[in-house]
């Protein structure tokens, strides 16, 4: 009885004695941190009162559709599902992020890569929705596909959450280091009605293709062949799309994150903005944001159909290797070039 007695109270001591885990929290940008000490307590105090906390996030753009309920299933499915790699604070910099190229997004910056919007807008929703859904082809993105739709929409509302967090924080930051304090007024009558209307602007503003999508034909892909070596896809991507020329090589484009980034090898078979016509078209289009890659909007605007020419010539060119013809891939180094810090890869 006696030895039954010490196990129970150690059983009990054991289970009474774990370890407590303290919930999330979001941290400071690093605009943020870098305000004189006296600025950072009311910068944190306007970015609570706009933005939340981890334990009551708020969505700036909420027009009063979205319930907390659903924002609590957001960040619920986002801890699980999406943190290792974004990072609690949707910085990019989750447990696993070092390993990965490319990087995972920093959402803070609110530029997103591939949407149907011109260059340098935001994206629209829907965009949001097709990357939780298809993930990005050839990066660690996944799909997400299986989740039920409620759960998807919930994720992105989160993402949003963390998205216009990120803003606030920037625009807190430049009008407190402008004025040398903190305006709660002029803020709430600038810089919030500033990114409420950036984003309701994005709605209205899908590119639209400047003549019909054509039946690809032969024909198509040797006029498109021409322009991409004569209109300057080739300086980055390489006369035979595999982006193996030395400045790519090289490692010297950096993105909008600060990370190193590469022209895309198109005869990969992963376009990682989309594989239909129209995801090209936009990628061509537009360009896409956050990286070196410009948009060919103002170039095509007197040959429209050129703008199709070159989509039949990529997804030729995508489906190159597949096929068993075209050039083999070039090695992968320097995607992510080797530091002393590292001992392996910086990214």
């Amino acid at each position: 009885m006696k030895l039954f007695s010490v196990i129970g109270m150690l059983t009990v001591g054991f289970c009474g004695c774990q370890a407590r885990v303290e919930p999330p929290e979001f941290t400071s940008s690093a605009e943020i941190e870098s305000l004189p000490a006296e600025l950072k307590p009311e910068a944190r105090k306007v970015l609570r009162q706009h933005a939340g906390t981890f334990a009551s996030p708020v969505l700036v753009t909420n027009d009063g559709s979205t319930s907390s309920s659903t924002l609590k299933l957001g960040q619920a499915i986002y801890q699980e599902r999406c943190v290792q790699c974004h990072g609690v604070s949707g910085d990019g910099n989750g447990p696993v992020a070092n390993q990965m190229y490319p990087r995972p997004r920093d959402y803070r910056k609110g530029v997103y890569k591939f949407t149907s919007t011109p260059y340098g807008s935001k994206p629209v929703r829907a965009d949001l929705v097709r990357t939780v859904m298809k993930g990005i082809r050839g990066t660690s993105m996944p799909s997400f596909k299986l989740l039920p739709p409620q759960e998807i929409e919930a994720v992105v509302d989160y993402v949003l959450v963390l998205t216009h967090r990120g803003e606030l924080e920037e625009q807190i930051a430049v009008l407190a280091d402008f004025d040398e304090e903190v305006d709660p007024e002029l803020f709430e009558e600038e810089s919030l009605p500033l990114i409420k209307q950036l984003w309701a602007q994005a709605a209205g503003s899908q590119v639209v293709p400047l003549s019909p999508q054509p039946v690809f034909t032969r024909g198509h892909v040797s006029r498109g062949k021409e322009a991409f070596l004569s209109k300057g896809c080739s300086k980055c991507h390489g006369e035979d799309g595999r982006g193996q020329n030395a400045e790519n090589l090289a490692g010297s484009f950096k993105d909008r994150w600060g990370n190193v980034t590469r022209a895309a090898d198109l005869t990969a078979g992963m376009l990682h903005g989309g594989q239909r016509p129209i995801d090209v078209y936009r990628r061509i289009y537009s360009g896409i944001n956050g990286t070196p890659m410009p948009g060919f909007a103002s170039a095509f605007q007197q040959e429209p159909e050129t703008l199709w020419d070159l989509v039949a010539y990529v997804l030729h060119v995508t489906n190159t290797r597949r096929m068993g013809i075209g050039h083999l891939p070039g090695p992968i180094s320097p995607y992510v070039p080797e530091t002393p810090e590292s001992g392996d890869a910086a990214e």
